[in-house]
């Protein structure tokens, strides 16, 4: 029996941000001593942040991260610390993890796999390290080997898949198995997405099972730069069987999952496995005398991680994942809370409930106390005696009518802003819409009339909405949040410096057939833990609509556009599977039978004309958070070009395939 305790640590660090990315580090190693660790995993680039971008080029970032790597190689006394910062070696730089033990560098194990798809852009500044090579660099003072390492640390034999690497089809932990490992340590950046736990799970817990070895994955936390959401994911696995697993979407600075583990049982099942080859010739591995903290027999089993969440829903995801990103957005960038635009439809209503649903994870995890000292910054908390108090203190809306709003969305607003304990005020915006349609109409010689000028009447009332709202988050030192969704952004049915003015945009990756089933569920059910918010029934109970023409249209979305839930499959068709309009309209009117092929014809038609046209809408939106794999942020995930040919010969084969399967004309309306 050789019992150790291995830790894996979640960080909320910031990109850049030396002092707080360091004291994060260091009291992860800090608070792993205390805890009797002997092996700790620490994210991949902790010292830097992830998100560093083209800094990742600069000499300057370089020369910090060895200073702070030198300062956390010093801390750790009696402790095994795995730690990811980048590296210049032979004119390219790399993404590695130096491991360091009582106080000794004793060596960098660099990244094969580079991620380069969706959201991650590593080969713009790093190499992939090439398999099985090795080499020495000089650092803080002496030669260090890197590379495609093995250690023994006190005889316990060390290996690594940096994030990426676990992902390929080819890991590098097949290779490390046949080195005899005992652990295998895994630092991740990897973001958030719907569903994406189970897929890290898989791989972990896949991993300490195939490979015969004890898995540690630690992930980043929170909103580290800007767009991306890191959930804090946490998991150790030993044999085939997750030990210790934790509980994601923290409002932290950082967190310590361990767990007690038998090497020999691993050495001894992994010697069982017919697929177990051993390297018999292979590289030395790299050696360190240590002495193992001493670990008491009855531990054995008791991580002292949590249990899941629960956050394993679509709903529970969405319902935790974009209050974290508002929670980390507001306090990095030292803004004194919110301002929102609450119309009352169903946009600006989630988002409403996120900043309350904000509030409440953050006071039920931290405290009020603990809420208020991680919002030192924000003026007003002081007195804030219960999570409302907050929620009035942090986020101002305003309900802003001209002629054509309605009382029932006039009500909806009042009665969210409301539940949520908003500062709620109501401005009258008709006036402001007026002088703008006069000045013109005295300019150009003639009225505006809504049978010729419809587009620019329905778009000057979005627009005029946003000086007040600014003008509200310039006041208050607050930050304003767009209210446009991504089934929007696809189409263009946005107005730019309307809707989609602000500083950040929380809805821009979120579809609006799932965000109107998201708010059902909120009113009925909500998050485990917090509950429903049963006021959104005055929102849930009415017809999406801009509510931008006379009420006399009875203006509703799916009527200007299409049923929300085929424009969602569209895009998921055109844009994520770039299946041709031909090859859209087909799989549509097998997957949706009820609706006519002609009718399934004019909305593809518009959807695809639709979209190439507004690409410069998606290139203006504010920052997004990143929570689908099927996003459509041209700055991260989707690029499409501006200036485009639209379609035209596709959509021209289209109308042609449905005239000779239709019969007659099938130009588009």
């Amino acid at each position: 029996m050789k019992l150790l305790r291995v830790a894996a640590a979640t960080l909320n660090q910031t990109p850049l941000d030396w002092d707080h990315n360091e004291a994060n580090v260091l009291g992860a190693i800090a608070a792993a001593r205390a805890a009797g660790v002997g092996l700790l995993c620490l994210p991949e680039l902790c010292l830097t942040g992830y998100g560093c971008e083209d800094a990742f080029q600069s000499p300057g970032v370089h020369e910090q991260a060895l200073r702070s790597l030198g300062r956390a190689v010093e801390a750790t006394e009696g402790v095994v610390a795995a730690v990811g910062l980048p590296l210049r070696h032979q004119g390219a730089v790399f993404d590695v993890c130096a491991l360091a033990a009582d106080g000794r560098l004793l060596g960098f194990v660099a990244k094969r796999a580079l991620a380069g798809d969706g959201i991650h852009y590593e080969p713009r500044w790093f190499k992939p390290w090439p398999r099985g090579q090795r080499s020495h660099v000089e650092i803080l003072g002496s030669e260090v080997p890197i590379g495609d390492l093995v250690f023994d640390v006190g005889g316990i034999r060390i290996g690594f898949e940096i994030c990426e690497d676990a992902w390929t089809a080819v890991r590098p932990g097949a290779e490390l198995a046949s080195e005899a490992v005992d652990v295998i340590l895994n630092p991740s950046a990897s973001h958030f997405a719907f569903g994406k736990h189970e897929i890290r799970r898989r791989l972990v817990l896949e991993g300490s099972r195939a490979f015969g070895v004890t898995y540690v994955y630690a992930n980043l936390l929170g909103n580290e730069a800007g767009r991306a959401i890191y959930d804090g994911d946490a998991l150790i696995a030993t044999g085939g069987a997750i030990v210790a697993e934790a509980r994601r979407f923290g409002y932290g600075d950082r967190a310590l999952l361990t767990a007690v583990v038998d090497v020999e049982v691993t050495r001894l099942r992994r010697a069982a496995l017919d697929s177990f080859q051993p390297a018999v010739a292979g590289e030395p591995a790299v050696g360190a005398a240590f002495a193992w903290p001493r670990v008491e027999l009855p531990a054995l089993g008791q991580g002292a991680g949590e249990v899941s969440s629960g956050a394993d829903t679509r709903e529970e995801e969405l319902a935790r994942a974009i209050p974290l990103a508002l929670f980390d957005y507001l306090r990095k960038a030292r803004a004194g809370g919110f301002v929102l635009s609450l119309s009352g439809g169903a946009d600006s209503a989630a988002i409403a409930c996120f900043v309350r649903l904000m509030v409440a994870f953050a006071a039920r995890e931290l405290g009020l106390e603990g809420l208020r000292r991680r919002l030192a910054h924000v003026p007003g908390l002081e007195g804030a005696a219960d999570e409302r108090a907050v929620v009035g203190a942090l986020l101002t809306t305003a309900y802003q009518a001209t002629r054509n709003s309605g009382e029932v969305t006039r009500a909806a607003a009042r009665a969210v802003a409301e539940a949520v304990g908003a500062r709620h005020l109501e401005l009258d915006v008709d006036g402001l819409v007026e002088g703008y349609v006069s000045t013109i109409e005295r300019a150009i010689g003639r009225r505006l009339e809504w049978s010729r000028d419809d587009i620019a009447l329905q778009n000057i009332q979005a627009r005029v909405r946003a000086p007040s709202v600014w003008l509200l988050a310039n006041l208050e030192n607050k930050l304003l949040l767009a209210t446009s969704n991504r089934s929007e952004a696809a189409v263009g049915y946005a107005t730019m410096d309307g809707d989609t003015s602000g500083s950040v945009s929380p809805l821009a990756g979120v579809d609006k057939a799932f965000l109107l089933r998201w708010l059902a569920w909120l009113e009925a059910t909500g998050p485990e833990g917090v509950g429903p918010i049963p006021a959104l029934a005055a929102v849930t109970s009415q017809a999406p609509t801009a509510e931008l023409r006379p009420p006399s249209a009875r203006q509703t979305d799916e009527q200007d556009l299409m049923p929300y839930a085929v424009l969602d499959a569209i895009e998921r068709a055109a844009i994520r599977d770039k299946r041709t309009p031909l090859d859209v309209w087909r799989l549509l009117r097998s997957e949706a039978p009820e609706r006519s092929p002609r009718e399934l014809l004019v909305w593809v038609e518009r959807f695809f004309r639709l979209w190439s046209r507004n690409q410069w809408k998606r290139e203006r939106y504010a920052p997004s958070f990143h929570v689908d794999d099927e996003s459509l942020d041209p700055k991260t995930w989707c690029r499409f070009p501006i200036l485009s040919g639209g379609f035209a010969r596709e959509l021209a084969e289209l109308r042609a395939e449905a005239e000779r399967e239709l019969g007659g004309a099938a130009s588009p309306r």
